[in-house]
């Protein structure tokens, strides 16, 4: 039983890092192939005024795409991840901190996000795939509007 909650563990947290890792390269094909369920729980509500509800992936990464658009790189650095898995579900909390440069901006190029990831997983016929996404901002600094 001990090797299977490890090996757990090590998925789920090679899961959180393909979320960070792929949005970055902005590879949402394999985000989409890898990572998530088809629908998923949402919830941004800490960034902006959003109500957190239930969404299809592909508006998801729409809103992604919308919101990185125009930024020349975008870095997470995620960890300190606390795993706690029930049978066939799994919560991920972590830290993170997420790095926005624009190299046109004329009030500083960088922004960052700092907060707490709250993800939630479920274990598929094809592994475990995040079932919820939310994202709780402590702080940001920088450029916000990367003007």
């Amino acid at each position: 039983m001990r090797a299977t909650l490890t090996a757990d563990k090590v998925e789920l947290t090679e899961l959180a890092n393909k979320l960070f890792i792929y949005c970055d390269t902005k590879q949402w094909d394999k985000m989409r192939n890898e990572v998530f369920l088809p629908v998923i729980w949402f919830d941004g509500s800490s960034l902006d005024d959003s109500e957190p509800c239930s969404m299809e992936i592909k508006e998801v990464f729409f809103k992604w795409e919308e919101g990185l658009r125009g930024l020349d790189a975008v870095h997470h650095q995620a960890g300190h991840y606390i795993i706690n898995i029930r049978h066939d579900k799994a919560d991920i909390y972590g830290n993170g901190i997420a790095s926005h440069f624009k190299k046109a901006a004329t009030r500083g190029n960088t922004r960052t996000f700092v907060g707490i990831y709250d993800l939630k997983a479920e274990r598929s016929a094809i592994g475990w795939r995040l079932s919820q996404f939310k994202f709780n901002l402590k702080w940001t600094e920088g450029n916000i509007s990367l003007e």
